[in-house]
């Protein structure tokens, strides 16, 4: 579905944009990804809207094929990249699981705060992105998502997220379309 509205109560969701994440080789440049959440974190802001920043700091229990000692990361991994410019108003959210609500307390603080709908950019498009978006759409929140903001380790599995599930989770567009429709809210 087009892009066509941003509710009063949005809030800026931005997955995993942290300094072990963004140096992986992604589809898109991470760069141009990391520059684009950026200036959605700044038009979100200077509308008086909610920004929440999201970084993965472990992973679920669970036997799966792939190694995950995240003991064994880096210093600094987990980091947000210093270009998101955090603000003391931002909310940051650690996660251990791929979505942004599970264990966190997300979904309480956007309660509190009466957000209705989140926009969401970031990295994985397959993973964090697309886990966070189907648990927003899960709990009634209408969700956008900022298709230029976001990238995946794997060609594929971006294009089948952005062309197939997320029309059916809610709208997608472009981090300037979204920007543009921040000037209809009312701060």
């Amino acid at each position: 579905m087009a892009l066509t509205t941003l509710d009063q109560k949005t809030a800026l969701v931005v997955i995993d944009l942290q300094k072990g994440i963004v140096a992986y080789p992604t589809v898109h440049p991470a760069d141009e990804v990391v520059k684009r959440a950026s200036a959605l974190a700044d038009a979100f802001r200077s509308h008086g809207l909610p920004v929440v920043l999201v970084t993965v700091g472990g992973a679920p229990p669970g036997r799966t094929e792939r190694v995950r000692n995240v003991a064994q990361l880096p210093a600094g991994w987990a980091d947000l990249v210093p270009e998101l410019n955090r603000q003391p108003g931002d909310h940051a959210v650690t996660k251990r699981t791929w979505g942004a609500f599970t264990n966190t307390g997300l979904d309480e603080h956007l309660k509190k705060l009466g957000v209705t709908q989140v926009v969401i950019a970031g990295v994985a498009t397959s993973i964090g992105v697309e886990s966070t978006a189907r648990q927003a759409h899960e709990r009634g929140l209408n969700v956008t998502l900022a298709v230029d903001a976001m990238t995946d380790l794997n060609a594929d599995a971006h294009i089948n997220s952005i062309t197939r599930i997320f029309p059916r989770l809610g709208e997608t567009g472009t981090t300037q379309q979204i920007i543009d429709l921040l000037g209809n809210i009312r701060a």
